[in-house]
């Protein structure tokens, strides 16, 4: 079989154009499917809420905190019976 260099170079070609969209093809079904994204991303805000709410129990027990949110609490109440 006598095979001419650029018959060889457009049969390279062709073949790595065709391996190139299997991989591309292959990456994008693999990384770039987007189920599941959404409950990943509801899960990661409800650990941020829980830490921030974790974050201001540990602030109102230690300290001051507790005197400041009675007087928080006290100031809306006093506000909206004054207005009522």
């Amino acid at each position: 079989m006598n095979t001419n260099p650029t018959d060889l170079t457009i049969l390279l070609i062709v073949h790595l154009q065709t391996a190139s969209r299997r991989v591309t093809t292959s990456a994008r079904r693999r990384f770039g499917d987007d189920r599941g994204q959404a409950t990943t991303e509801y899960a990661l805000v409800l650990l941020a809420a829980a830490l921030v709410g974790l974050l201001v129990v540990a602030w109102a027990t230690a300290g001051g905190g507790a005197a400041r949110i009675s007087r928080l609490f006290n100031a809306v109440i006093d506000s909206v019976i004054d207005k009522v």
